[in-house]
This record gives C-alpha cells, structure tokens and sequence, in this order.
C-alpha cells in the first residue's frame, strides 16, 4: 500500500464530506428565509439532483483525462462552491452554491473510488473505501459544530465556508503534486448507452437502487433529526444542529471500526447487522420523545449507515472489474436518491404537518434495503 499516494486521497475524501453541510445549513437557510418544508428541502434536493445528470458524463471524461484529474476538477468546482455564498444571502445564490456543491461532489464521487482502486487491488477495497467514508465523516461531523460556534461567536454560520475552501485549496495542491500511475483503458472507449446497459445486469440494478435507498436514509436522517428536536422538544434553530452532529459522530465511528471489521469478516453479514440497526433507529423515531432517546435513535442510524454504501460500491465493482469507471459512474448516479427523498419528505411532512411524514418516507428505503442484503455476496 502507498501512503503517499493514498494520503492526498484521503484528504479529497475529506472535502468530499463538504457537501454534508448541506443538512444542518438548510435549517439556518429556512430560518433566514423563512421557508416552509418544501421550499427548504430544495436546498438539498438541488445537490443530489447532479447525481442524476453528472455521474455518467464523469465516468466518461475520466476515460478521457485520468482519474486524478477528474478528482482534481471536482476540487476545483467545490472551491467555486464554497466561494459563492460569501457574496449575499438570497434564495438563489443558496440555490446556485449547493448546485455547484453537488456537481462537485458527483464528479469527485464517481472518481475518487475508481482512483483509490488505482492505489488499492483485490479484496481491500472495501475495507479503504470505508476508511475512505471515515475520513469523510469527520468533515460531516464537524461542519454543524463549526457551524454552532460561529453563530455562538456572532461571525455567522457562513463563516464555515472560508474555512472549508482553506482545506479545498490544500487538497488541490496535494493531489496536484502526487504521481498517481493509472492503468490505460482497455478496449473500445465506454458510450452513454453502454453504461446504462450495466443496469442489464442484476447484481448491479440491485446495488443502484440499494445506493438511491442509502443515501435517501443519509440525507433524510440529517435533515430530519434537528427538526424533530425543533417540532417536539422547542430547541431553536442552533440548538438542533447537534442533532446532525450526532449523526454524523455515530457514522464517523462506524465509518472507523467497519474499516477494520470489513477486513476481516463477512460483508454480508456485516451489511444484515447495519441495515437492522437502521430498522430499530428509524422504527424508534416515530416513537420517542426525550432529548437522548431520540439521539439514541440517531445515533443507531448513523452507524448502521455508515458502511453500506462501501459494501454495495465494491460489491457492484468486483461483479465487472474491468468496467470500473463505468459501474462507479452509475452507482454514484444512485446518489441521485439525494434529491428524491428530501423533496418527498417535505412534501409529506408538510402534508402530515409532522416531522411523521419525513420518517415515513425513510422507511420506505430501510425496507429495500432489506431486501438487498439477501443478495450481498460473500467477501
């Protein structure tokens, strides 16, 4: 293992957290703005909705240029990103920065993983693809604190942003500066249509909606948690942030020991035990009504969902090893879920007039993802 071709890596997993600001950002955008439900969950509904348009395209211009460079053009975008909300504090320029956040974060996404197996062969890549996830959800973990002691400090919970673009600009010169060899594509270059034949295989299909489900339960769980802290217990707006934070340390420490624990034991059975742990967490909320019982709940969710999304991605990537930018390509685009679930969550919390709504819609993923552990493979 190179560690000094991986560490530059791992520092881009770092900004590729960046874009789990999203969730607590929302709550201080609605508050600002005064947005309904629905109105604000298009903050976040408009970052994953790139998922949708940019993944292929991604995994196809990495054929192009190389996959570090592709990573080092998704660095460049979200520096754009995290530059633009300095200039004013209107509904479309919030619009206009986390679209870029989300082009981003889709062309790193589809890259960043095929790169890493660039570094990592064989039966590890789960294993640092979930360290990978790790390194990410420390950026997650952070931005809603950083956040918090802005406002505490009275600089702002913009502030964040000049923060993280300092981190942006010293992940751009570290992976700029590190040789990476990357093996030449073999065969005929990769086509739209021929990526979208991938989902023609089963194991794959299976994996892309598994991925949509994940991230929905993702998005869903850090949107959602710090407004069941606002509809049933009365906390302002800074206040339930931490209920994002919370999510996120739970994801951070389940990210950390699923590196290890993938390492060595089965990842179907692992992949059983963290989709039950999401089930109790998610069927706990609809119940709950105390400070810690609902961080309890969080929490089980975060650490259930932390290690998912690395299963599936190599599960899908070892089922066609030599279309490996076009099956991150696709599988990334599952991440598109981002945009699906917010947007229903708001419309049927809005409808239901209770966070109830949101949960709902949740456990519409939970149960898919259910479903798809009978078909993890062994590994």
């Amino acid at each position: 293992m190179n560690y000094k071709q991986l560490i530059p890596v791992l520092l881009s997993f770092f900004v590729m957290g960046f874009v789990d600001l999203t969730g607590a950002a929302t709550s201080y955008i609605k508050a600002d703005l005064a947005l309904s439900d629905t109105m604000a969950n298009i903050i976040p509904s408009m970052v994953f909705f790139w998922f949708l348009i940019f993944s292929v395209p991604s995994s196809l211009l990495m054929n192009k240029i190389g996959r570090k460079n592709t990573v080092l053009v998704s660095l460049v975008v979200t520096l754009a990103a995290l530059i633009l909300p300095l200039f004013g504090n209107s509904f479309w320029l919030m619009l206009l920065a986390f679209a870029l956040l989300g082009i981003g974060n889709t062309v790193m996404q589809t890259s960043i993983n095929p790169l890493v197996s660039t570094i990592i062969k064989g039966d590890k890549m789960a294993s640092v693809f979930t360290f990978g996830q790790f390194v990410k959800a420390i950026a997650s973990f952070i931005a809603p604190l950083i956040m918090g002691w802005c406002v505490a400090t009275f600089l702002g919970w913009k502030m964040l942003f000049p923060i993280f673009g300092a981190i942006n600009l010293i992940a751009i010169a570290a992976l700029y500066y590190t040789p990476i060899k990357e093996e030449p594509i073999e065969g005929k270059p990769a086509s739209f249509t021929g990526c979208f034949k991938l989902l023609g295989n089963t194991p794959i299909l299976l994996m892309f909606l598994g991925i949509m489900c994940h991230v929905g339960i993702d998005v869903g769980t850090n949107v959602a948690a710090p407004k069941l802290l606002i509809e049933r217990l009365g906390f302002a707006t800074s206040e339930a942030a931490v209920a994002s934070s919370v999510y996120f340390l739970f994801r951070t420490v389940g990210c950390f020991s699923g590196s290890f624990i993938l390492a060595k034991f089965s990842s179907r059975k692992f992949f059983m035990i963290s989709v039950l742990m999401i089930l109790a967490g998610m069927v706990g909320l609809f119940f709950v009504n105390s400070l810690y019982a609902i961080y309890a709940c969080v929490g089980l969710i975060g650490f259930g969902n932390s290690n998912t999304f690395s299963i599936m991605l190599a599960q899908a990537i070892n089922e066609m090893p030599e279309r490996k930018n076009e099956v991150s390509g696709l599988m990334i685009m599952g991440l598109f879920g981002g945009t699906i679930f917010p947007f229903c969550m708001g419309l049927a919390s809005d409808a239901m007039a209770s966070q109830i709504g949101s949960l709902t819609v949740m456990m519409v993923g939970v149960v898919y993802m259910l479903f798809v552990t009978l078909k993890i493979k062994h590994q």
